[in-house]
This record gives structure tokens, C-alpha cells and sequence, in this order.
């Protein structure tokens, strides 16, 4: 089960990600970051609290690699435990995606500084 809020402070929309990312609750991951990237070029996301993903939540990031490149929509995924960030640096998602350990660093990635 996924919790997922999104929160707008100025420019930045954060989507907060909290619990299990499955293929049953990846659709919410999907429609959050779909409707973050329709309204705004900067987003964060938290994923302090994310405790599973699965390889369908990991298909959703996949899926806007190439809308975020065009649109040149910087989103920073920040907070993910070891065993999550193993996940993504398997599969070389850390190297498509912006990665940072915590929500400082996305802020600067994600305001180009």
C-alpha cells in the first residue's frame, strides 16, 4: 500500500512517496508524476519514506526519462534507503535519473545550482 502527497511551495512540487510501490499502487505513483510534470519544471521526489518498490514503480520513473529530457523538467528523487537505491543502481536508473541523499541536495540539483 502507497501513500502519496504532492505539495507545491513556489516553483517546486514535491511528491511524497510513502510505504510500497507495487504493480497494484504504481498507478498512483504514475498519475502523481504525470500530473507534477504537466504544471510544473521542477519537482522533488521524497522518498524518505518509501520502504519497497517494485519492478513496476521502477517502470514509472523509467517511463518519464525521455518527456522529462524534452520538456526540460528537472526532477530530483531524494531519500531512498540502501536497499531501495541498490534497486535503481542495478538496473542503472541512478544513472538515467537525478539521485541524492537528501533534501538539500535535490533542492540545489533541482534549482540548477
Amino acid at each position: 500500500m502507497v501513500e502519496i502527497k504532492s505539495v507545491e511551495t513556489n516553483d517546486v512540487n514535491t511528491i511524497y512517496v510513502i510505504g510500497e510501490v507495487d504493480a497494484s499502487s504504481s498507478i498512483h505513483l504514475d498519475q502523481s508524476i504525470n500530473d507534477a510534470t504537466k504544471k510544473y519544471k521542477k519537482i522533488l521526489v521524497d522518498c524518505q519514506q518509501l520502504e519497497y518498490i517494485s519492478s513496476a514503480g521502477l517502470g514509472v520513473f523509467m517511463s518519464y526519462i525521455n518527456d522529462l529530457e524534452e520538456n526540460k523538467i528537472r526532477m530530483v528523487i531524494y531519500g531512498l534507503s540502501d536497499k531501495v537505491k541498490h534497486v535503481f543502481q542495478i538496473l542503472g536508473l541512478d544513472q538515467l535519473l537525478k539521485i541524492t541523499d537528501t533534501e538539500d541536495e535535490a533542492k540545489s540539483l533541482v534549482n540548477g545550482v
